[in-house]
């Protein structure tokens, strides 16, 4: 037994209580330690909040990080297995970004600040990048070319075509050209009836998707075409879904095709409704109404039209950040919200418009409405880090929208260029940029590109004259592919769950409106105490 030299008083006393007790002590207290929800953001007596204005006080951890669950919806009745979507900005959103969040589990939203035409061809690539039943393959004649075969893998970013009498669904089937059968063919005018496979393995029309599956595995075959009694082709599947499905088990798909979800974005003009029609023919599952300010008329017009004409289309409607704005549009029948406007990393509205409102005020205020009619939010702006998305998700909000965070990966379309201080970055801006609302890819050539641009409708700047910017253009830092950014944002966010004692978000939300999850704001000492304090320093986020 180690020896003593007495008792020390601590703060004063040498009494002290039975150290068994410490848990029934806390029943002394009138409410657990820090703050609220709803004393935190109390706007009347502190103001409105920002994420780096508070902090979230830590729980009890009884379990590992790896049995946090992150499934949350982004519409009524969608539900995403990551809470992450990317923001329809044209140096952040096309399809190569849509594709690969939504294979991480989150989703892309592609955005239209280009012709109408180009953004369909954009949602199609997304929806046939993965299928369970292909039920509407690329289908050529035997008298196709292999030039025009070629050119079609270009087009859709995939080979393996099925060949029939018709070059069309239902006809009998002839055979299949592979890459392999074109890659090094240099005959482009002679017809793939000359080096198409006619050695198939078939599964007959009413086979279920595991059967087939197995069929597929055992043949070593690329792709499994579905055939009816009289060898019409019916469908397809494709053994390279089945490698997506081992190496992607969250994507965000359909449970009954399979395909990815695929989000787009549209603005409120009546031109839009054209654009949207192509969206939908291409398959489009969610489209996101694009406006600073979504408590319009012209807003709520389309929610109310696109509800009618488009009943299993799901609407999501924004930008808001006051209840007030939130109601007009659940009450048109929007089956998500957006939420934010002005605190965008390459948005300057709040200083040239002076409306707007600071983030964490906007998602708590907007959230806890929407919820008792069960729309859920997207948290969108202000998120620099995993720890913002953490506040913004603990506020309400079921998922986070991220543009600059995510401009700088390798499947955004911006230009990657080496800074004047040797840093590789990439090309972003905000769609209320000069740049971006003098772009004239969304006129497709028209005389007034003006009235067609994405960042003009989004400002319900079509008509103006002199164009006033609420975002601005530069560069971020170049951040490597989704396929290792977005997990490491998700492994975060499940550490910082873990830390609050929080095995999911639906508990987190519901911690978060009993009061069991508390807050704590901080000063501005606080948050130089929080960061880093060293004289240099090297900070690399993930390995």
């Amino acid at each position: 037994m180690p020896s003593v030299n007495g008792t020390a008083p601590v703060n004063g006393s040498t009494k002290f209580l039975d150290y068994r007790s410490a848990v029934e002590a806390l029943n002394e207290y009138p409410s657990r330690d820090g703050l609220g929800i709803e004393d935190l953001v109390d706007t009347k007596q502190r103001g409105g909040l920002t994420y780096n204005d508070f902090l979230v006080l830590p729980g009890y951890i009884g379990f590992p990080a790896s049995e946090v669950v992150l499934d949350s919806p982004i519409t009524k009745r969608i539900t995403l297995k990551t809470p992450f979507v990317s923001s329809p900005m044209d140096t952040v959103t096309e399809h190569e970004m849509a594709i690969h969040m939504a294979l991480q589990g989150g989703l892309g939203v592609i955005h239209h600040n280009c012709a109408p035409d180009a953004q369909a061809d954009m949602v199609r690539k997304v929806k046939r990048y993965e299928n369970g039943f292909i039920a509407d393959p690329v289908v050529i004649s035997k008298e196709t070319t292999v030039e025009e075969a070629k050119a079609l893998k270009e087009k859709w970013g995939f080979g393996g075509f099925p060949v029939t009498e018709s070059g069309k669904l239902g006809s009998k089937l002839l055979g299949i050209v592979t890459n392999r059968d074109l890659q090094f063919e240099d005959g482009l005018s002679q017809p793939v009836e000359k080096v198409m496979v006619t050695d198939l393995v078939t599964a007959q029309a009413g086979v279920t998707l595991p059967e087939a599956n197995k069929i597929l595995a055992k043949s070593r075959k690329g792709k499994l075409p579905i055939v009816d009694k009289d060898f019409n082709l019916v469908s397809m599947i494709s053994r390279s879904d089945l490698t997506k499905n081992l190496h992607f088990p969250l994507a965000s798909k359909l449970p009954d095709s399979k395909q990815l979800i695929c989000a787009a974005a549209i603005g409120t003009r009546p031109e839009d409704k054209l654009r949207l029609q192509k969206l939908v023919d291409a398959g489009l599952d969610i489209v996101i109404l694009d406006s600073s300010q979504g408590n319009s008329m012209f807003q709520i017009e389309m929610v109310k039209w696109i509800k009618q004409e488009y009943p299993g289309l799901d609407v999501i409607g924004g930008n808001v950040v006051t209840r007030e704005q939130a109601a007009n549009l659940i009450a048109a029948g929007v089956d998500g919200l957006r939420i934010g406007m002005g605190s965008g990393s390459a948005c300057i509205t709040q200083e040239v418009m002076a409306v707007g409102r600071p983030q964490a005020a906007a998602v708590y205020s907007v959230s806890a409405f929407a919820a008792k009619f069960g729309v859920p939010c997207i948290a969108d702006g202000g998120v620099q880090n995993v720890g913002h998305i953490v506040k913004g998700l603990a506020l309400g909000a079921s998922t986070v929208m991220m543009g600059g965070l995510l401009a700088g990966t390798t499947e955004s379309p911006g230009t990657s260029f080496v800074s004047r201080e040797g840093k590789l970055v990439k090309a972003y801006r905000g769609m209320g940029s000069i740049d971006a609302m003098q772009d004239k890819k969304a006129g497709a050539g028209s005389k007034n590109s003006q009235a067609s641009n994405a960042g003009t409708a989004r400002y319900f700047s079509e008509g103006d004259s002199v164009l006033v910017a609420q975002g601005v253009s530069g560069a971020v830092a170049h951040r490597g592919s989704v396929g290792k950014f977005v997990p490491y944002l998700a492994a975060g966010l499940k550490h910082s769950m873990q830390d609050c004692g929080m095995r999911s978000l639906k508990e987190l939300h519901e911690s978060a409106a009993n009061g069991i999850l508390r807050f704590e704001v901080r000063t501005a000492s606080a948050q130089l105490e929080g960061g880093v304090n060293m004289e240099s320093y090297e900070k690399k986020l993930y390995a």
